[in-house]
């Protein structure tokens, strides 16, 4: 592939330019970013997608149940039946974030949830702690740990979220929807801790003082595989990790991911972002708002109307059809911890899942489908593939002010025997599920009060930050005489005084990015240099990035 030449003459402005449009991480930064990995990758390699995609339904059935209870008006509210839906095993979760913690930077690797509060890993000494592969944090260990007083906001009043006993904050999550002895649950101190997180591939940041769960008693969890420490939660709750980082001033009051396709044969990785690292969306920005339900912490929707394809099914005409309903049943959220996306089946008056599935059968009927039996759990409207068929139906959620369409390939389930089913399932309330924001840049933005999205390429978005010693060897002679040649098993990489040759993937646009591609770090970003976020040759002209892979390969 030609190269790009490095004329000499233009070096001093390419530089001014840069360095007029870079923002130095040596500044106040207000943001964050961290890996999200798939917690189907830590499945025993002898199952099938189909066997993942069943539990993962059950385990989103066992959620919706907990949401229902969770959302009751009569719920208890005694702090030891704090009801949360995390199952018997972690793929409910669907991704995990690894940090450290702790003056001995002790690291984690926590479930992300949107759908729950408080931050916990498990502690020593342990009364009872499931396998996990990574060393028990000890807090005794750790020289800038220390509980939370009971005097704190959480630990009294009628807004409180733990409970004084002994002169320490305690906590007693149950995990599930009653008070069998069986089911999962977690005790132990609320405490402060000093958390390490990311910046960039090279740089990471300390928070201190922030609030989180030391478990030292964790029961019926069936953790087998030993990839989880505990729990991270990002709901409304002001024990999350979003609220915290921002009355701590350290993000704007947001954050985001972008979900790579789960057919992604690299499975490359999302990326979590806060405040200023989430990347300004290009497109069409959707925003609606969100519903504030006094005492808890879910992010609810109003819901209007849906359509499939081009059918509108005309729900706007009974305008409380979505609303949340008495008995807590009913309303519309996104939650990161269910897979597949369910529609309401208790509408008052009308059968919303019913009518849905009803227009999705009706038009691949009348395109002579063979229709399937039950073949998967759950998925209720199943056909055998066609080869060359691409017309798949989309469906769109018509919020208050905003529309989420969802592309045809992200509204069903296509599996490697031969077969496909619309992937949706029923339920007491209407759940926005990963599988239906897959290459969606999602947006959680406190600041507006709503949920806003636009479609994305997430895998080519998931980058961490560019370094400027980068674009010093590339632009400065004496930087480049020090430069390897830079390779990997696939790509070569080659830095040069005239020339930069990109690997032969095709750019989008005039926009190449830079993604790590595994677990060693870049030869190019010695320590004491300057870290950028961006650079941006001639507004937006020339950008020296490219997407070819899923890491750094520097």
């Amino acid at each position: 592939m030609a190269g790009i030449p490095l004329f000499p003459k233009a070096i001093p402005f390419l530089f001014f330019i840069a360095l007029f449009q870079v923002s130095f991480a040596t500044s106040k930064r207000t943001g964050l970013s961290m890996r999200l990995i798939r917690t189907d990758s830590l499945y025993p390699g002898n199952f099938t997608g189909a066997e993942r995609i069943k539990r993962l339904i059950q385990l989103s059935e066992a959620r919706a149940h907990y949401l229902d209870s969770d959302l009751s008006p009569n719920k208890s509210a005694d702090l030891d039946n704090v009801h949360l839906p995390i199952g018997r095993v972690p793929e409910t979760y669907l991704y995990v974030v690894e940090i450290k913690i702790g003056s001995q930077l002790h690291p984690v690797k926590l479930l992300m949830d949107t759908g729950s509060g408080l931050i916990w890993t498990q502690c020593k000494p342990c009364v009872k702690c499931f396998r996990q592969k990574v060393p028990i944090y000890d807090s005794r260990a750790s020289t800038s740990y220390h509980k939370l007083p009971c005097t704190h906001e959480l630990c009294q009043g009628d807004n409180r979220r733990y409970r004084c006993y002994h002169n320490k904050c305690l906590y007693n999550i149950r995990y599930g929807v009653d008070s069998r002895s069986n089911s999962p649950r977690t005790r132990g101190i609320a405490s402060f801790e000093s958390f390490q997180f990311p910046v960039d591939n090279v740089q990471t940041r300390i928070i201190e003082d922030m609030i989180f769960g030391c478990s030292f008693d964790n029961q019926n969890f069936d953790f087998s595989n030993g990839q989880v420490s505990g729990i991270l939660g990002l709901s409304l709750a002001p024990d999350a990790l979003a609220s915290q980082l921002a009355r701590k001033g350290i993000i704007l009051n947001r954050f985001s991911y972008c979900l790579v396709p789960f057919d992604d044969e690299l499975v490359r990785p999302s990326v979590l972002r806060f405040g200023d690292d989430i990347p300004q969306p290009v497109g069409n920005l959707q925003t609606t708002e969100f519903l504030v339900n006094a005492g808890h912490y879910h992010y609810h929707m109003e819901l209007l109307d849906i359509s499939v394809g081009w059918h509108r099914l005309g729900f706007q005409l009974q305008p409380d059809i979505f609303r949340v309903r008495q008995d807590g049943t009913g309303g519309c959220l996104i939650d990161s911890g269910f897979l597949i996306s369910t529609i309401d089946q208790n509408t008052t008056g009308r059968n919303a899942y019913k009518e849905v599935m009803a227009v999705f059968k009706a038009y691949y009927d009348s395109r002579n489908f063979q229709r399937m039996g039950k073949v998967i759990e759950s998925l209720n409207l199943c056909y055998r593939s066609k080869p060359g068929f691409q017309d798949y139906l989309t469906m769109t959620l018509h919020f208050n002010g905003a529309d989420y369409h969802i592309d045809g390939k992200y509204m069903h389930y296509f599996s490697e025997e031969g077969y496909f089913c619309v992937a949706l399932n029923p339920s007491s309330k209407t759940i926005l599920g990963s599988w239906q924001q897959q290459n969606m840049r999602i947006i959680y933005n406190m600041n507006v009060g709503g949920l806003q999205w636009v479609t994305e390429t997430c895998a080519n978005a998931n980058n961490l930050s560019f370094s400027v010693s980068l674009f010093l060897h590339l632009i400065l002679p004496e930087g480049l005489n020090s430069v390897p040649a830079i390779r990997d098993e696939k790509w070569c990489y080659k830095c040069g005084l005239k020339f930069l040759e990109p690997p032969p993937s095709k750019s989008s646009g005039l926009s190449m990015r830079l993604n790590p591609r595994g677990p060693k770090q870049s030869p190019l970003c010695p320590g004491n240099l300057i870290q950028i976020k961006e650079i941006n040759f001639f507004s937006f002209l020339i950008s020296l990035t490219h997407t070819f892979g899923d890491d750094i390969i520097i």
